[in-house]
């Protein structure tokens, strides 16, 4: 793919951050200096999350390079971090998530921060940017706590990611308090009756494992256990064969050893019901070519994610998603890109357009967090039409809901959450 070169020529002018202050450097002004505006991307680029980090640049590129690289008098630079290790592949690492951060701050130049893509990593790297006033949109977080203290949040969350007082985060994804009422709502209707829930113990996972147990409740199910399992752990079969429920839930990421959690629950209990989140809707979790789950699990698996079929968005009326699709496909080849694709153009487009609506104003950061969190209203998007309310959250509530069918995700229908 055409951004695997990019990654290399980024690299060149990809120097190691120092351990300055986190409010130091030229970007702690208000402003940033010149006329080249930089945006920052930091996904992880290793691991299992590499082919979605992959995907939601290649959107990026693609709504950078429709602007054509430039907003008004202002040229636009895209940087892409890594906020993965070889240690700590498939998951944003906190020390390098820091790192990333930091680079952005001490960048004079520095508009925009685009990431986390894992929750947990936003919770580095939000209190460095927020201190320094840099706006930042994630193309894919969900943890509750990073912009609400409602039910899934943790204790001083999240007024301890905003040490600025102010906001200058938002998100284009729902948080899991929507996807765990659809997933409670799918298993409702799937004719669920009990459900068990193993979370991975990480700011996601265990975030969306309360809000699953909240909303299955809700609904009247019965909830037999939620249990946080270890990533280390050379299998689950003592905690899977302790289920006694018609559905299992895997809160988790891939990257976090939920191969083999789905393959030692299906092992052990071999007429029940798996449901997994966005967090393992990737090939590396779906293929067993790519060292993903069996078939046969596959089979008996339904997974939830934010963003709906080329068909769907089509039969909804949205043109810009149809548009989307179009020139996605005559850019990389790819008519199904990865759901995360658009996720990725979305999040570009949205600070792109941010930047045009303060014009002028658009290399002064308070301008520009302004206009993202208290004027992003009504604004038509290539994933329906949406707000971005004073906490930085999508108005946005729909999911899609997805089988695994030869490997890949194929998408089943549009759930309306209950609860």
């Amino acid at each position: 793919m055409a951004v695997l070169c990019l990654f290399g020529v980024l690299a060149l002018g990809l120097a190691a951050c120092g351990e300055e202050d986190e409010g130091g450097g030229g970007s702690s002004g208000g402003k940033a200096q010149g006329t080249e505006l930089t945006i920052y991307s930091s996904l992880p680029l290793q691991g299992t999350s590499k082919e979605q980090s992959e995907a939601v640049i290649d959107g990026e590129m693609l709504a950078l390079q429709q602007a054509g690289n430039k907003i008004g008098k202002y040229t636009i630079k895209y940087v892409s971090l890594d906020d993965s290790t070889a240690q700590n592949p498939g998951t944003a690492d906190e020390a390098q998530t820091a790192d990333n951060a930091r680079k952005a701050v001490q960048d004079p130049t520095t508009i925009f921060y685009l990431g986390e893509f894992n929750s947990g990593g936003t919770k580095v790297s939000l209190p460095i940017l927020n201190k320094a006033g840099i706006p930042q949109i994630s193309p894919s977080n969900t943890a509750v706590g990073l912009t609400t203290d409602e039910p899934g949040a943790d204790p001083g969350e999240p007024d301890k990611y905003y040490p600025a007082g102010t906001r200058t985060y938002a998100r284009i994804v729902p948080k899991d308090t929507i996807q765990g009422a659809a997933l409670a709502t799918t298993m409702q209707e799937d004719g669920c009756k009990t459900v068990h829930i193993f979370n991975d113990k990480t700011t996601y996972g265990a975030g969306l494992g309360r809000n699953v147990e909240n909303s299955a409740k809700e609904l009247g199910l019965e909830v037999t256990g939620n249990d946080g399992t270890d990533r280390n752990a050379p299998n689950y079969r003592s905690l899977a064969e302790g289920i006694k429920a018609d559905c299992f839930v895997g809160s988790g990421v891939t990257g976090e050893n939920y191969i083999q959690v789905f393959k030692d629950v299906a092992a052990a209990n071999p007429d029940i019901k798996l449901y997994g989140p966005d967090g393992v809707a990737e090939a590396a979790f779906t293929d067993p070519k790519e060292g993903g789950i069996p078939a046969d699990v596959g089979a008996r698996t339904k997974v939830t994610v934010a963003t709906l079929s080329p068909e769907e968005f089509e039969k909804q009326g949205i043109e810009e998603a149809e548009s989307f699709f179009s020139a996605f496909e005559e850019e990389y080849g790819i008519a199904k890109p990865d759901p995360y694709a658009i996720y990725g153009y979305e999040t570009m487009k949205l600070a792109l357009d941010t930047l045009k609506a303060v014009g002028d104003k658009a290399n002064d950061r308070k301008a520009v967090v302004d206009q993202l969190i208290n004027n992003t209203k009504g604004r038509k998007s290539v994933l329906g039409t949406y707000d971005i309310d004073e906490n930085g959250d999508t108005t946005l509530t729909d999911y899609g809901l997805y089988t695994i069918d030869g490997g890949e995700l194929t998408f089943d229908k549009v759930i309306k959450a209950k609860g």
